[in-house]
């Protein structure tokens, strides 16, 4: 019942709920994808000679740099430097990002890019390769089911594992709608609702792929400096807490999985 709740509650709201949408999307500015190139290496002073860890991540705006100036503010930049700080080790980062994507969309359009690139299907002699995958907010916009939500993040997680042979998958948990100053009530509050019921499918599957875990998005999106001026995508300094979160589970998690000496 729990995972139906949000289109039980939704369906007398719907003409008002539509309405909303409508004005929230004619109202809330457009906000364009980050400059610079969505690629970069974050070098520590303690780095050496260390091999790189190499991090991968695939996603929606946030991940195409939407709510930023540069790539550097970005959140696979900023996790980047957090985790090299974290290791001690070089971090070599690409970002692949669709903005307006659902995880379907990011298998359909995303996945093309990244077979294209230079990255080897294996990781070289010594390497960690962590993969990031960060999803959500389209798919609770678009009412997707719990059980397509799990499907479409099943197969998009096998085929990057296939592809990249991560050391450790990570799964992002949706970003707390039900927060975001954007949205009007209640319409926040449904989709909210909607976001956590996604976010419980994404983690119910991280625990059941292998090297895979599931970090959640803890934000106080309320704190209007973590977002960006349309109150919809994170700022710098909400990317750098998301950062933070991230580079503090991969070191967790790699540890848990033996990878860190």
């Amino acid at each position: 019942m729990r995972r139906w709740l949000p289109e039980l509650l939704a369906l007398p709201l719907l003409p008002w709920l539509y309405a909303q949408g409508k004005r929230t999307r004619r109202i809330t500015p457009r906000l364009p994808e980050a400059d610079g190139a969505r690629e970069g290496l974050c070098t520590p002073a303690e780095a050496g000679d260390a091999v790189p860890v190499v991090l991968i991540a695939i996603g929606e705006s946030p991940v195409a740099g939407v709510g930023v100036e540069r790539q550097e503010e970005a959140i696979t930049a900023q996790f980047a430097q957090e985790l090299a700080v974290a290791l001690r080790r070089p971090v070599q980062w690409r970002a692949f990002g669709k903005n307006g994507a659902t995880v379907a969309d990011a298998h359909r359009d995303v996945l093309p890019q990244l077979a294209q690139s230079s990255l080897p299907k294996m990781p070289r002699m010594q390497e960690l390769r962590i993969v990031l995958i960060a999803f959500g907010v389209n798919d609770s916009t678009a009412f997707h089911g719990s059980g397509r939500y799990r499907r479409d993040l099943a197969a998009l997680a096998h085929a990057l594992q296939r592809q990249l042979s991560p050391s450790l998958l990570l799964i992002s948990g949706a970003p707390p709608l039900h927060l975001f100053p954007a949205l009007p009530q209640p319409l926040r509050h449904l989709l909210g609702m909607k976001a956590a019921v996604l976010s419980r499918a994404a983690q119910q599957l991280a625990a059941e792929l292998p090297r895979a875990i599931y970090v959640p998005v803890r934000s106080d999106a309320r704190e209007r400096n973590l977002m960006a001026h349309d109150g919809y995508h994170p700022s710098a300094a909400g990317a750098r807490i998301w950062a933070q979160q991230l580079a503090q589970a991969t070191v967790e998690g790699l540890r848990t999985l033996g990878a860190l000496k």
